[in-house]
């Protein structure tokens, strides 16, 4: 038995040596980035606009490859089964949780695979309704979805993606039936949001507001920690009273499991280092996303979300028989 301690000792001792000798000089070549979504989106952006200030801070070129497919399944595979060494890490989103719970024939497992980096942005996305709709606040939205017969259609970004879950979830904390009609992605369910063609529909609050604004939309409360300062007149959930839809949209970094601690450590700096810098910041509220607090921007923090969201988007998913495309 004190043989067999010694060695594992001596054994975890080398690995530790051995990560801390490769961070001393990592990274030494080209960063891949790996972004779960195809390019145009918000996933694409949100790693665009925090890509240069990144590789300054690490000192190599950060290269972003655009994986999609099967609600960010695909990526999220790829880099899962990449070498542990830093030089392929993950930029994904709340579907990394809910798939989870979505896609049986996944051949990783998000909190076992992966090493949280960080978390970059959470963005505030709207309860939507076409012009027309009779509602003009939350309270009469609600009595109007309860109405005998009444059976809202919701326009959705697809199977799976955050605004589905979301507004999943918000209905049924509400109580009510609704018919769900999904997209082909967020710009075409806003189309037809706009249009008339459906009742209601989570649309990004970025998006959202100019539409607001002019009266081609009507907007009725927010999914975000707190109110978006571009229509601040909007209530969050939570403030609504809805505790379990104190929610966010969030992309975070992750590396594949196995990455050496002081590599993570040096990812999660430069991470940070790229959130401070001003234009990262001015880009953000340009595009309606808010970066975490300094306390939240590390990766303990970003493994506790991510293992608080597969317990959500989980329970989401069973309570409503979702399944993936």
């Amino acid at each position: 038995m004190g043989f067999a301690r010694a060695f594992a000792a001596s054994t975890i001792a080398a690995c530790l040596l051995a990560g801390a000798a490769l961070a001393q000089t990592y990274p030494d070549h080209p960063v891949t980035m790996i972004v779960a979504f195809p390019p145009g989106g918000a996933d694409d952006a949100s790693a665009r606009m925090i890509q240069d200030a990144f590789q300054k801070a690490l000192g190599q070129p950060v290269i972003i490859e655009n994986v999609g497919g099967a609600g960010g399944m695909i990526a999220a595979a790829k880099a899962a089964h990449s070498a542990p060494d830093g030089y392929t890490i993950l930029q994904h989103q709340d579907a990394l949780a809910a798939g989870m719970a979505l896609y049986k024939d996944r051949t990783f497992d998000a909190e076992k695979d992966f090493v949280p980096i960080g978390l970059v942005n959470t963005t505030a996305n709207t309860l939507a309704g076409r012009p027309t709709l009779p509602p003009n606040n939350f309270k009469e939205l609600v009595d109007w979805l309860k109405q005998p017969g009444q059976s809202a259609k919701i326009g959705h970004p697809g199977v799976g993606s955050f605004g589905h879950l979301a507004e999943v979830l918000a209905f049924q904390e509400m109580g009510v039936k609704v018919t769900q009609v999904p997209y082909r992605g967020a710009g075409p369910a806003l189309v037809d949001l706009l249009a008339g063609q459906v009742d209601l529909g989570p649309i990004s609050a970025v998006a959202a507001q100019p539409n607001i604004k002019s009266g081609k939309l009507k907007a009725y409360a927010i999914f975000a920690k707190k109110r978006f300062a571009g229509l601040p007149e909007l209530p969050t959930f939570l403030e609504l009273g809805y505790k379990k839809l104190d929610i966010d949209f969030w992309h975070m970094l992750l590396a594949p499991a196995g990455t050496p601690k002081p590599i993570v450590d040096k990812l999660n700096t430069a991470l940070r280092t790229a959130l401070a810098d001003p234009k990262v910041k001015q880009l953000f509220a340009d595009g309606g996303m808010d970066e975490y607090p300094a306390d939240e921007e590390t990766p303990e923090a970003a493994a506790a979300l991510l293992k608080r969201e597969i317990a959500l988007w989980g329970e989401v998913v069973r309570d409503n028989h979702i399944a993936g495309e």
